[in-house]
């Protein structure tokens, strides 16, 4: 960390990997080159007032259209609900849970001009998903939409640390009486925005980890300035007329940038959609003229069979992410729509997109290079970079970087100075990055990152469930699904009865989205002479 520090409570620098464990960061860009002092909402919202935008819309919804003026004083307000009500210092983690709308964005900048940091959880989480998290950022406040209010006041119970949850009405724009709006009135529209450094953090981003304990992502304001310069200048290029319109959460870092970051950091608008199935989706497009759309390469070949009957000629810019986009899904929206789907392959630990191109540009089937502000190898199992065309795992180095809250597997992710995210590739002679797979047990399914082992355990707590193994298996509709190998106790029923039963209990035991839409009866796992499951020949 830099000698200078806006924050208070230091549990985020006290929590950072020892210097050993870091990867090297590289800013080879002179856009890269930021200040001591920092923070990305001043730059994102109040610049934009400052250079004139404010009555430009910055984001749209069912509900209301917020200018960057509105965006900006809901956001003021309740910064200084934070600080004056709840008593917040830089560098207290605040807990947000919403589907994406207009007080979530809101309230995901005013956390971050008051200098706290923002640790935003995925609506379908469970009690029992929050806990770790709440318990792991220690977290003790909370702002969540009323809808949401069941799971979370469940997880509280679990977390005596949480002391305080502040609720609001995300289904209103205005003239919610819940407690949040109540405490905003009347506060003031104006606010000093914290100066925090650039190296002070300002998110902790959770994502599973393969034991299915869940990883805690730091990155600070720099990370955010940076990905937004580098994913916007150098692969998207957006333009301020865009319309930018999504599926993934902003609790997934993808969807924080394609739906909040970079339609602020180019002064676009972005039209938010709380639930965004492919149907859904495809519907916004049309309405809200959407011209970027970001979500995973099984939902735009599901919006494939509804093209027809909307009129989506605005979208000129489809990204993908999430999932690796198979040859044929390109070529079928191609042939439909005569637009390329821009590829890109990213990773929380690093925040976003980091190698990517338009398809159009690159061999058949390779999803890109490294972005300009990355670089790329290959390493092989001794560590060491492989000439081109040999496969290995995919290493990369920027200006973001890994940065996990007080965890050892910080020193597996990292390898002599190189992010290893556990991507599978090979690279070509001229740098071009061809993904063949992932090199752990996360299954990853429509955009979502599943823990096998997490599935496991949900199922083990199933009476009827004696062993169990969990494996992503391919599916033509979504790319990968949870497939679940169950060995059940001797007086239960191998039928599709007990499939629906074992289902039911998975997402009533954690977030629904994770279960197994696949469960398969055998009557014994493949093991070695340990005794340890061979989920390899499970997935052949």
């Amino acid at each position: 960390m830099n000698s200078y520090t806006a924050h208070i409570d230091t549990f985020a620098s006290d929590n950072l990997p020892p210097k050993a464990w870091r990867a090297k960061e590289i800013f080879n860009l002179d856009s890269l080159q930021f200040p001591e002092k920092l923070n990305c909402a001043e730059i994102l919202l109040d610049e934009k007032i400052t250079a004139g935008h404010g009555d430009k819309i910055a984001l749209r919804s069912d509900l209301s259209n917020w200018t960057y003026q509105v965006l900006y004083e809901k956001a003021n307000q309740i910064a200084h609900v934070l600080i004056e009500d709840f008593d917040l210092v830089p560098g207290n983690r605040v807990l947000l849970r919403a589907a994406n709308n207009l007080m979530l964005a809101a309230s995901w900048l005013a956390v971050v001009k008051a200098g706290g940091i923002a640790v935003t959880t995925m609506p379908l989480l469970r009690a029992r998903d929050l806990q770790p998290v709440i318990n792991k950022a220690e977290v003790k406040l909370a702002l969540c939409d009323t809808r949401l209010q069941d799971e979370l006041n469940e997880a509280q119970q679990l977390c005596p640390g949480l002391e305080k949850i502040c609720f609001f009405d995300g289904s209103k724009s205005d003239d919610a009486n819940t407690e949040l709006e109540s405490l905003m009135s009347g506060k003031p529209t104006e606010f000093d925005t914290v100066q925090t450094a650039a190296e002070d953090i300002v998110l902790i981003a959770f994502t599973s980890g393969t034991t299915g304990q869940p990883k805690g992502t730091m990155h600070n304001h720099r990370d955010v300035m940076a990905v937004c310069i580098c994913v916007c200048d150098d692969l998207i290029k957006p333009v301020e007329n865009d319309v930018f319109i999504g599926s993934p959460p902003m609790a997934f870092t993808f969807g924080l940038g394609m739906q909040l970051l970079f339609p602020l950091y180019t002064g676009a608008s972005s039209a938010l959609l709380e639930a965004a199935p492919p149907a859904k989706l495809i519907a916004g497009i049309e309405q809200f003229g959407a011209s970027i759309c970001s979500t995973s390469p099984t939902a735009y070949r599901a919006m494939l069979a509804d093209i027809d009957n909307y009129n989506i000629s605005s979208l000129i810019k489809p990204v993908s992410a999430g999932e690796h986009l198979p040859q044929g899904v390109f070529e079928q929206w191609q042939t439909a729509t005569g637009n390329n789907i821009i590829d890109g392959l990213g990773a929380t630990e690093l925040l976003h997109i980091f190698v990517g191109a338009n398809r159009s540009e690159v061999p058949d089937g390779a999803t890109g290079k490294a972005l300009a502000g990355y670089e790329c190898c290959v390493l092989n199992e001794d560590n060491s970079p492989v000439p081109p065309g040999q496969q290995g795992r995919l290493a990369v180095i920027g200006p973001s970087s890994c940065k996990y809250l007080a965890d050892e597997r910080q020193r597996k992710y990292v390898i002599d100075g190189w992010n290893v995210p556990g991507d599978i590739c090979h690279m070509d002679e001229d740098g071009y990055v061809y993904y063949k797979g992932r090199a752990d047990d996360m299954i990853i399914s429509s955009g979502y990152n599943i823990s096998g082992p997490e599935v496991e355990a949900a199922l083990l707590t199933h009476k009827a469930v004696l062993e169990c193994a969990v494996v992503g298996a391919k599916d033509v509709e979504r790319g990968t699904i949870v497939k679940a190998f169950v060995v059940l106790e001797s007086s239960q029923t191998a039928d599709s009865q007990t499939v629906s039963l074992l289902q039911k209990h998975v997402k009533e035991s954690i977030a629904p989205y994770k279960y197994p839409r696949a469960i398969e009866f055998v009557d014994a796992l493949p093991k070695t002479q340990t005794g340890k499951i061979q989920r390899h020949k499970l997935r052949d």
